[in-house]
Order: C-alpha cells, then structure tokens, then sequence
C-alpha cells in the first residue's frame, strides 16, 4: 500500500464539507476529498487489479486478483470528483451512473474486475451512516 498523504481526520473533514455543500465546494476542499476517499479504498482494499482514476484528483489501484505491470491496465474505472464522493458516500449507487457519459456524472468501466458493486459505498455518508469498508475498518 502506497503511503497516505491526507490525513485521515482533514479527509474526513473534506468528506463531511463536500455532503454540504456539494457543487460549491472549494477546489481544494473537493480534491482532498477525492485524494482521501482513494486512499481509503487502496487501505480497505489492498491489491492491483483495477485501477481508479479521478482526474485530476488522483488514481490508484485497488482490489485483490492479477496484478498489473505494464501498458493500460486491464480493468479500469473513471469518473468525475462528484461523482467518485457520491459513490464512495452512498449518495449515490454503482448501478445508477453505470453506463452514463462521464459528463453527466456517469461512470466508465472497462474490464472483467471493474464492477465495484461490492466495495461501494465505504466512507460515513450525509446521515452518518459508514458504508460496508467504513463499518469494518471502526470508522
């Protein structure tokens, strides 16, 4: 596991602030949370088969199973910051942007390994309930 850069009580802080105030949350503010909530799924987990790209916050690779070397990896999922917190929140769920343009808040994923179903949703969510990692992990 790479080592963390945000800690974790800024990045929970930066969560809490982005279900408040959605769309108007600062830049900075929105990227944090973004670059935490990616940390949290690297550390709840560990492993490289699918790779998460958020641009321009940040990307890792999640999930146990084949390990990934070189040239595009074989299972990728991309979205949108917004649409990325949502998910990882509970706000929203993997089936209802699936499949949607990346611009209209949608999801795009490619690969055998790519459905996130089961790893989503795992950070506290706008009623303070934790998603299936976040309850595991104590948070």
């Amino acid at each position: 596991m790479a080592r963390r850069r945000i800690d974790p009580l800024d990045g929970q802080v930066a969560v809490e602030q982005w279900l408040r105030e959605r769309e108007a949350t600062a830049r900075s503010t929105l990227l944090t949370a973004v670059r935490f909530s990616l940390e949290e799924l690297e550390a709840l987990h560990p492993g490289h088969s699918v790779e998460v790209r958020v641009p321009p916050a940040g990307a890792v690779q999640a999930i146990g199973g084949p390990r990934h070397t070189r040239g595009t990896p074989p299972n990728v999922v991309e979205c949108r910051p917004h649409t990325w917190l949502a998910l990882a929140t509970g706000e929203t769920g993997w089936l209802d942007v699936l499949h949607r343009p990346i611009d209209e808040g949608g999801v795009q994923a490619s690969g055998t390994r790519s459905d996130l179903t089961e790893f989503l949703p795992y950070l506290r969510g706008r009623r303070g309930t934790p998603g299936e990692g976040a309850r595991a992990s104590g948070r």
